[in-house]
């Protein structure tokens, strides 16, 4: 039996025996993380180089790519390697960055995406007003705010999990997850992790009250508007948001609330793709891809 201060590495999933299959394996998670890298990018480039993109909604949108890029870059190209090379292994410093830096960004990814809503509220009930509250002073202290948020969460996370006492090395998800990881204690329920755990549901289902709220008025705000065509637009952005937030919240309470089981288990596989890995890939595509200045931008690049 191994503990913590014995342990120096962890076995991941291991998808298959089939070199073939692990080889399916790779090509398939390197084309999503190709996919989503090269999307978030084209994002950064076309609000970093077009002036007419300066302005707070696409400077939130940027800071949401780098995120994005930034959470499957910790855990997608260790399992790609790993597949590759025919390993499970990750070191017990390499597993405990890949947590930090996961509840990191994504604790900064939701924080964003309820900020966004606010600031989508403001633009379209209070367009009047949205210069004066969505000024660029008060914007930087927002995403200044929102990055310190995910590292005060990352810590905490990673403190807790890492506290406890291994009986096993082996972690039936492809990277370290914490469900999987708190599988593993040897002393039972951690109740400072426990504490952690259930203080993010409960702010993470008031965030996601807010941006329900948020959309409502939003909403109700839209079916005033005379022309029909600008009613569908709004419907058309507003509603996939929607989709994208509650996929995550939903996708990843269930992954941490329901029973794990001791074995590998395709529904767990199933649930950790949805809120670790989609996400990412569809937020370039319903924020900004759809975007009229945006696409000019991608258009003109084209050409180039």
């Amino acid at each position: 039996m191994e503990n913590q201060t014995t342990m120096h590495y962890f076995l991941l999933l291991e998808f298959s025996k089939n070199q073939d299959l692990q080889l399916l394996h790779f090509f398939i998670f390197f084309m999503l993380y190709l996919a989503t890298v090269t999307t978030n990018l084209l994002i950064i480039s076309a609000i970093a180089f077009d002036h007419r993109l300066h302005s707070p909604m696409y400077f939130f949108l940027m800071n949401l790519a780098l995120q994005d890029i930034g959470i499957v870059s910790v855990i997608v190209p260790k399992s790609m390697i790993n597949s590759l090379m025919g390993s499970r292994h990750i070191s017990y410093s390499g597993c405990a960055a890949q947590i930090f830096f996961f509840l990191f960004l994504g604790a900064s990814d939701f924080s964003l995406l309820t900020v966004m809503a606010y600031d989508r509220y403001v633009a379209i009930c209070y367009p009047l007003h949205y210069g004066r509250v969505m000024n660029w002073k008060a914007c930087i202290v927002i995403i200044l705010l929102v990055w310190v948020t995910g590292i005060l969460y990352g810590t905490l996370h990673t403190t807790g999990t890492f506290s406890i006492l291994f009986c096993s090395n082996v972690v039936n998800q492809f990277f370290c997850d914490i469900p999987q990881l708190l599988k593993l204690s040897c002393s039972g329920i951690n109740l400072f992790e426990v504490g952690i755990l259930v203080a993010s549901f409960i702010v993470g289902f008031g965030c996601f009250t807010f941006i329900i709220v948020s959309y409502a008025v939003i909403f109700k705000a839209v079916l005033r508007i005379p022309s029909e065509k600008g009613r569908q637009k709004a419907l058309s952005t507003c509603i996939p948001h929607l989709l994208v937030v509650s996929m995550l919240l939903l996708s990843g309470c269930f992954a941490y609330l329901r029973r794990s089981s001791k074995t590998p288990s395709y529904l767990d596989f199933g649930l950790t793709v949805l809120y670790a890995l989609l996400p990412p890939l569809f937020n370039p595509i319903i924020y900004s891809m759809r975007n009229k200045n945006i696409k000019c931008f991608l258009c003109h690049l084209w050409r180039f």
